[in-house]
């Protein structure tokens, strides 16, 4: 539940808050990064003025895996409260790699199936999906890439006749991990219905410079979603997420960049920041410095 402190501080800054262009501006927060509870998690956005969610985890569980009467409460919370979802934020492909003929590729269409039957019930036509793990300590094999790529280009075909559009996050131990590996994938993969979440925190943890190096390797037209948070490295050369403003993220430069370039499409906070005082103090926390930087963007 939210704090009495939360609601004062949130009324305390409502007029700066209601200054922030937002309209043209689709922001959202992660709602597992709220809280779990999907309630607690839309009372907050409506707190600080926001009306998008990426839906993820839901009261536990995975969204897409959840019961379809569970799904339909939700899409009754989300009209009550006014929030649209920006996407439906899946695990779909963050799975190592099968060998072939492996059943576990069939569940993995049943599993974008149900993705995709659950997005249509929650009012949203994208999916974030990914493009197979390897292990920690690994090295990616290239000669997997084409198969990858071709199991991809199925996903985006079957997603494609169903009207959707699914979004591959660029995500740690992913064989599209960094900006330059999501290049690559958008090169081989052209079909439509194939874009890209652009996350480049997660491009930061594997070294890469994400902006504006990473950025550059891009096609703009063919990112439909983007995770903002901050990152900083430890002592030991690390990196961890941290409140945004407090680390090394160019998360201005990065969100006029795609401006300039003419980005339509989502922004999702997603902190992955775990302070002793809990998910809704760090999305509180950084919520407030983004909406900073958008306000001079």
């Amino acid at each position: 539940m939210l704090s009495r402190r939360q609601i004062l501080a949130a009324a305390a800054l409502s007029p700066i808050l209601r200054a922030v262009p937002l309209a043209g501006f689709k922001l959202g927060v992660t709602t597992d990064e709220i809280d779990e509870d999907l309630l607690t998690a839309l009372r907050f956005l409506r707190l600080y003025y926001l009306k998008w969610g990426e839906i993820r985890s839901v009261w536990g569980l995975y969204a897409e895996k959840q019961p379809i009467s569970k799904v339909k409460e939700m899409r009754g919370l989300l009209d009550e409260y006014q929030i649209k979802p920006s996407i439906l934020s899946t695990s779909f492909f963050k799975i190592p790699l099968p060998p072939e003929g492996s059943p576990v590729i069939e569940k993995q269409w049943q599993l974008l199936e149900d993705s995709m039957d659950r997005a249509d019930i929650l009012g949203t036509k994208k999916l974030r999906t990914f493009a197979f793990t390897y292990k920690t300590g690994e090295t990616p094999d290239p000669k997997v890439y084409p198969r990858i790529y071709e199991l991809v280009a199925e996903s985006a075909r079957r997603a494609r006749k169903r009207g959707f559009q699914l979004a591959v996050e660029n995500v740690g131990q992913s064989y599209v991990w960094t900006g330059a590996d999501a290049a690559n994938l958008l090169a081989a993969v052209k079909d439509p219905a194939l874009n890209l979440n652009w996350d480049p925190n997660n491009a930061a943890e594997k070294g890469e410079h994400p902006f504006p190096e990473g950025y550059k390797l891009l096609d703009p037209a063919r990112i439909i979603h983007v995770h903002l948070r901050d990152f900083k490295h430890n002592a030991e050369g690390k990196v961890v997420w941290c409140a945004v403003g407090e680390g090394e993220a160019d998360n201005l430069g990065q969100i006029r960049a795609l401006l300039k370039d003419g980005f339509k499409g989502m922004w999702t906070l997603e902190t992955h920041w775990r302070p002793p005082e809990g998910k809704a103090y760090a999305s509180k926390t950084s919520l407030l410095a983004l909406l900073k930087v958008i306000e001079s963007a």
